[in-house]
């Protein structure tokens, strides 16, 4: 499987633009890390990752997977600032991530 091809962007029925599968994902893959500038201020693009003390750092996402979309049942994870399937994810399917219970409140 060559990552360069697992996904791409493309107007989304979600919000806005998402990331697609390009082809079928396996379970447990490694879709790729979340970079950018370090940042402690909100806004779109910005992952937030809680640190083992609790404290948390924001991420201002500079790559592809800034357009993860949210979504109550999602195919992949943020570990950190890994992305990681959770299922099988079919070719065309949106890559999506829970953003947090907070999301949407």
């Amino acid at each position: 499987m060559k990552r360069d091809r697992l996904y791409n962007v493309a107007e989304s029925s979600v919000h806005g633009r998402g990331l697609f599968a390009a082809q079928r994902i396996p379970p447990t893959t490694l879709l790729g890390r979340y970079e950018g500038e370090p940042t402690g201020r909100d806004g779109a693009y910005v992952l937030w990752i809680e640190n083992g003390d609790g404290s948390w750092h924001g991420i201002n996402g500079r790559n592809v997977l800034r357009f993860v979309n949210h979504s109550d049942r999602p195919n992949a994870v943020f570990e950190g600032d890994e992305l990681w399937s959770l299922r099988s994810i079919r070719r065309g399917e949106e890559i999506t991530h829970h953003y947090g219970d907070e999301f949407g409140a």
